[in-house]
C-alpha cells in the first residue's frame, strides 16, 4: 500500500559523486559545483600514488600523478581540498584502503583546524564527523591492487581505526566492505555474497579478539560496518542478491555476534552501479546501463540502498566532465523526486519468484562462506590465492559467454551497426584530460612542503609511529600526530612498510580453469603457435606487465590466461613494476614480445618507456603491444614512439588478439 502522505514517505538516499583529479585545489572547485547542483554527499577519489603509499615523486608514481584521482601529500593538501566546505557538517565517502588510517588522521586534523578557526571545541566537531573510509583491505589482494603491506599488519591497520572511531568519531563508518570489486573482479553473486560477508567476519573477529573493545561496546562496532556493491545488468538478480545480503547479514550478526538489537543488524550499504559493463563501442548504450543498474538497488525497500554513485555514461572512454557527472546526479534526482517510488512500502514481499532467487543465493554462500571459514578464513584464502583463482576463473567463464555471443552486449557483440554519435562528434571534447604539467607541480610542491616545514617534528613523529607499530598499541593517535606534524604520505606508508614489510599478491593465473572461446578457433591459434616456436626453435614466451600503480588487472589475468591456453609460456609477476622491471625480466626471460595492460591513464609516460628501455638494452627487436583504456587520440604518439599494436576494450575477442600477436610475433622474424 503507498504511504498515506509524503511525510511518511521513504527519505532518498544520499547522492554522491565519485570526483576527484589533478589537484587538491581543482577537485574542490569540483565539490563545490557537484554540491551546489544538488548532490548530498562528497566521495573523493584519490590517485593511485595517494592509494597506495608513495608520494608525487616517487619513482613508481611517474604517469599517475592526479590522473585517476586527487593527489593528497600532506595536510596541506586536506586543507585545501576542503577549504570553505565545513567538515563537521559534511557527509564524506573517501575511497581509500591502504592508507585509510593516514587518510582519516589528516581529514580529522583539518576538521579540528576548522574547529578551532570557528571557535567551536575540536572535540564537539570530531564527534559530529560523518562519512566513510573504505578500508576494505582484503579486496584489494582480489581485485583493485592498491594495497601496500602484506595482509596480517593491513588487517591490524582496519582494526585499529574500526576500534578508534568507535570512541573518537563516532558517527563514522570505519570501514566500507566491497563487494563492488570482487564483482568487476568476475565474482558470481553467490561469490560476492559469500567473500564480502568473510571479511567482515575477519574484520569483527579481530576486534573482538583485540581487546580494545569492551564486549559491552561491541554492538557499536557492528552497527558501523557497512558495504559498498556494485549491481550490474541482470537487475533482478541484483536485487535478490541484495535481499540475500539483507538476510544473511542478520543472520550472522544475531548468531555469531550475539547483537540483539535490529537496527544494529542492518545492512548498511552504498553504490555505485557497475562500470565494468559500460562499453566503449556505442557508450551512449551505457546511459540506459546505469538506470537499469541503479533500479536493482532502489526498487526494494527491504533492501534499498542508502547512498548511490553513478559512474557517468563515458567512463569506458576516460574521465568524465563535469557535465556527464552533472547527467549521472540528474538520474537519481529524476528517480528519487519525480517518480513515486519511495511512496511504497516493499513492492517485492511475498513474491514467490524473488523469495526463490533469493533462498538459491543465500544456500550457495552459505555453502562458500563455510569453505572459506574452513581454510581459516578470509585472509587464509587470500594468502593461499584461493579466492584470487576462483574470480579469475568466473570472469574467464564470462569473458567465454561475450566472445560466444551466449552473453550478449548491444553494440559489441551483437547490433554493432551505428551511426555517427553526436556525444562524440568531431572537435568535441569527449573526456576531461589532465594536464602533464599537473604532475611536476605536485613534484614542486611536495618539495617546498618539505623546506618549509619542522622537520625534526616529522622524523619525531615518524620515529613514535615505527616504535608504536612494533608493538599492539593502536596506531591511529601515533597516525594523527603525524598528520599534524606535517608528515607526507609516502613517508608514513614508507615508515610502516619498514616494519612490515612488503608483500606481492597472488594473481590466480596459474589456479584459474581453461576457459576460452570455441576449441576449433583457440586450436587453430595453438597450432599456429606451436609451428611458430617451431620455426624459432624455441617455445613462444609472451611477457605480460602492469607498470606503475594501476592494480586493475582483470584484464591482463584474462589475457595471460588466454594466451596460456593458446601455447605461450606466459611470464606474468602481478601489479606494480617499473618500466625498468619490466626491461629487465623480458631481456632475462628471453620473451617474444611484451604486452602491457595500462587502464589509469598513465599510458603516453609507462609504455614509451618501456620501449626506450628494451631499445638500449638491445632489445628493440621485442615488439610491445599495450591494452587498455587508451583515447584513440593517443593512439598515433603511442605507435610513433615504437609501440606495435594497441588494443581497447572493443577489442573484446582474446583468441583473435591472440592470433594477432603470433603474426606480429612472425614478421618480427621474417617468417612467411
Amino acid at each position: 500500500m503507498p504511504y498515506p502522505n509524503d511525510r511518511e514517505s521513504d527519505r532518498p538516499w544520499v547522492m554522491r559523486t565519485y570526483a576527484g583529479h589533478s589537484s587538491a585545489a581543482a577537485s574542490n572547485a569540483l565539490y563545490r559545483r557537484n554540491l551546489a547542483k544538488g548532490q548530498t554527499g562528497l566521495s573523493v577519489a584519490f590517485d593511485l600514488p595517494t592509494q597506495t603509499g608513495y608520494d608525487p615523486d616517487d619513482e613508481l608514481a611517474k604517469g599517475e600523478v592526479g590522473k585517476v584521482g586527487v593527489p593528497v601529500s600532506h595536510i596541506g593538501d586536506m586543507r585545501a581540498l576542503f577549504d570553505g566546505i565545513p567538515l563537521a557538517d559534511a557527509n564524506t565517502s573517501m575511497t581509500i584502503n591502504a592508507p585509510a588510517m593516514w587518510l582519516l588522521a589528516l581529514y580529522v586534523a583539518v576538521a579540528e583546524e576548522q574547529a578551532v578557526e570557528a571557535g567551536a571545541d575540536p572535540a564537539q566537531v570530531r564527534a559530529k564527523l560523518a562519512g566513510t573510509t573504505q578500508n576494505d583491505i582484503v579486496k584489494e589482494y582480489l581485485s583493485r591492487g592498491t594495497y601496500a603491506f602484506p595482509p596480517d599488519p593491513s588487517l591490524r591497520l582496519a582494526t585499529d581505526l574500526v576500534t578508534w572511531t568507535v570512541t573518537h568519531v563516532p558517527r563514522w563508518n570505519p570501514i566500507n566492505i566491497c563487494p563492488y570489486h570482487l564483482q568487476e573482479a568476475g565474482a558470481t553473486p553467490v561469490q560476492e555474497i559469500a567473500y564480502s560477508l568473510t571479511t567482515a567476519i575477519a574484520v569483527l573477529d579481530t576486534v573482538r579478539d583485540s581487546g580494545q573493545v569492551p564486549p559491552e561496546q561491541f554492538e557499536k562496532v557492528v552497527a558501523r560496518i557497512s558495504f559498498f556493491v556494485n549491481a550490474g545488468l541482470r537487475f533482478v538478480e541484483e536485487m535478490c542478491k541484495l535481499r540475500a545480503f539483507v538476510a544473511l547479514w542478520d543472520e550472522i550478526t544475531r548468531e555469531r555476534y550475539g547483537v540483539k538489537d535490529p537496527k544494529a543488524r542492518r545492512f548498511r550499504y552504498g553504490v555505485q552501479v557497475n562500470s565494468l559493463g559500460l562499453t566503449e563501442a556505442q557508450p551512449e548504450n551505457n546511459v540506459q546501463r546505469i538506470v537499469l543498474e541503479m533500479l536493482a538497488v532502489t526498487l526494494s525497500k527491504d533492501a534499498r540502498a542508502r547512498s548511490v554513485q553513478l559512474p557517468a555514461w563515458n567512463e569506458a572512454l576516460g574521465l568524465p566532465r563535469p557535465w556527464d557527472q552533472q547527467w549521472a546526479l540528474r538520474m537519481q534526482q529524476v528517480l528519487a523526486f519525480e517518480t513515486d517510488l519511495l511512496e511504497y512500502e516493499d513492492i517485492f514481499e511475498g513474491s514467490k519468484v524473488i523469495e526463490a532467487k533469493v533462498d538459491e543465493l543465500m544456500v550457495g554462500a552459505r555453502e562458500e562462506i563455510q569453505r572459506v571459514q574452513d581454510m581459516g578464513g578470509s585472509v587464509a584464502a587470500v594468502e593461499s590465492g584461493y579466492m584470487k583463482g576462483q574470480l579469475v576463473s568466473s570472469l574467464a567463464e564470462r569473458r567465454r559467454l561475450i566472445e560466444s555471443g551466449e552473453y550478449v552486449v548491444v553494440g559489441v557483440n551483437k547490433f554493432d551497426t551505428t551511426e555517427p554519435s553526436p556525444l562524440q562528434a568531431e572537435g568535441a571534447k569527449a573526456i576531461e584530460t589532465v594536464d602533464p604539467a599537473v604532475e611536476q607541480a605536485a613534484i614542486d610542491a611536495i618539495e617546498r612542503w618539505r623546506a618549509q616545514r619542522d622537520n625534526a617534528a616529522v622524523e619525531q613523529a615518524l620515529t613514535d609511529l615505527r616504535d608504536a607499530a612494533k608493538t599492539d598499541a593502536n596506531l591511529m593517535e601515533v597516525t594523527v600526530a603525524c598528520a599534524k606534524a606535517g608528515v607526507t604520505t609516502g613517508e608514513w606508508a614508507g615508515a610502516l612498510r619498514g616494519v612490515f614489510g612488503e608483500y606481492r599478491a597472488p594473481t590466480g593465473v596459474g589456479a584459474a580453469s581453461a576457459s576460452g572461446e570455441a576449441a576449433s578457433e583457440l586450436a587453430d591459434v595453438r597450432a599456429l603457435v606451436k609451428a611458430t616456436g617451431e620455426e624459432l626453435g624455441t617455445r613462444l614466451r609472451m611477457l605480460v606487465g602492469k607498470p606503475g600503480l594501476d592494480g586493475h588487472s582483470n584484464g591482463a589475468e584474462q589475457v595471460a590466461v588466454r594466451a596460456r591456453d593458446a601455447g605461450f609460456e606466459v611470464i606474468y609477476q602481478g601489479i606494480r613494476l617499473t618500466p625498468s622491471q619490466i626491461v629487465a625480466a623480458a631481456v632475462q626471460e628471453g620473451v617474444h614480445v611484451v604486452g602491457l595492460s595500462v587502464l589509469s591513464g598513465s599510458h603516453l609516460e609507462v609504455v614509451p618507456a618501456v620501449v626506450d628501455g628494451l631499445r638500449a638494452a638491445g632489445a628493440d627487436d621485442i615488439p610491445v603491444i599495450v591494452g587498455g583504456i587508451i583515447p584513440k587520440e593517443d593512439e598515433p604518439e603511442l605507435y610513433a614512439r615504437g609501440v606495435a599494436a594497441v588494443f581497447t576494450p572493443k577489442d573484446y575477442a582474446l583468441t583473435e588478439i591472440m592470433q594477432k600477436i603470433v603474426e606480429l610475433i612472425r614478421k618480427q622474424h621474417g617468417l612467411g
